[in-house]
């Protein structure tokens, strides 16, 4: 029997590359009569995409959830919380918090959970620049830039550069509410319909032996870190993979819907969609 392909969109990234190890080898998890093409983007661009509607499941910014919810559900699985810490600003000195609004900002992209969460701390109005998120630290190093909105492994290599940080998003949101910082999340197409959930499973199955098999889906993950060595990267995933990815739960619940009412009300965003998880 031929199998049913779906597209799974999710960052070239080592937390994500883990969360998908049991479907990439011999011997992993059942995908049940379906086969997943992995398309491999940086979060805009897969932002953009499932606002095109390109994708049948992918990675996506909680902040750009507004905009497809009508087309797409949250999984409970897979997404990418803060507990304590999350996206920084950086830059080559330190600063008072609130000189970055007179500051040249890099940021990874306007549709990123990242930039939504500073203006939400910084205000509306900010001096802002995209650049490719893996291209930020060099863009602060050669003060192309004044500051740089870091995410994924940049979180723990910007030392490697000499900058500073300024300020992380996942404590102050953490001081603030005492919940976790959401960023990504994993969302499906609504015309699954019934199939969603069983769709849902396969990928939480994925999760769950990548975290049974560490060190082999670890081993897999450095395929895909930028100037990291496998402890850095195991710490890495260690931060982005764990129980609120297995299954985000109320708390994680509870952060993503506080995240978009804020923001709903400072008109950040221009609609508050309800959270309905897979």
């Amino acid at each position: 029997m031929e199998k049913k392909r779906l597209t799974l969109g999710h960052s070239p990234d080592p937390d994500d590359a883990f969360m998908f190890y049991g479907l990439n080898i011999e011997g992993g998890v059942d995908t049940n009569g379906y086969e997943f093409e992995q398309i491999l983007k940086d979060i805009q661009t897969l932002n953009e995409m499932a606002i095109d509607e390109k994708l049948d499941i992918t990675a996506i910014s909680l902040a750009a959830y507004p905009t497809i919810s009508d087309k797409y559900a949250i999984l409970s699985s897979g997404a990418s919380m803060g507990y304590k810490y999350g996206p920084l600003v950086v830059a080559k000195e330190r600063f008072p918090l609130e000189e970055l609004k007179k500051k040249l900002i890099a940021i990874p992209g306007k549709l990123t959970s990242a930039y939504l969460e500073l203006r939400l701390l910084l205000g509306k109005e900010l001096n802002t620049t995209v650049i490719p998120f893996d291209k930020i630290l060099d863009a602060v190093k050669n003060g192309e830039v004044d500051a740089g909105l870091i995410i994924h492994e940049g979180q723990l290599t910007y030392s490697k550069y000499n900058l500073e940080k300024i300020v992380d998003l996942g404590e102050w949101w953490y001081e603030k509410t005492r919940l976790p910082l959401p960023l990504g999340v994993n969302a499906i197409h609504r015309k699954f319909g019934d199939e969603m959930k069983k769709i849902s499973n396969i990928l939480k199955e994925s999760i769950l032996f990548s975290l049974n098999h560490r060190d082999e889906a670890v081993k897999y993950a450095l395929n895909f870190a930028r100037g990291m060595d496998r402890d850095l990267a195991d710490k890495f995933v260690g931060m982005y993979v764990n129980e609120l990815t297995v299954d985000m739960g109320e708390k994680g619940v509870e952060a993503c819907r506080l995240l978009l009412k804020e923001a709903y009300d400072k008109g950040l965003i221009e609609k508050l969609p309800e959270i309905d998880l897979v």
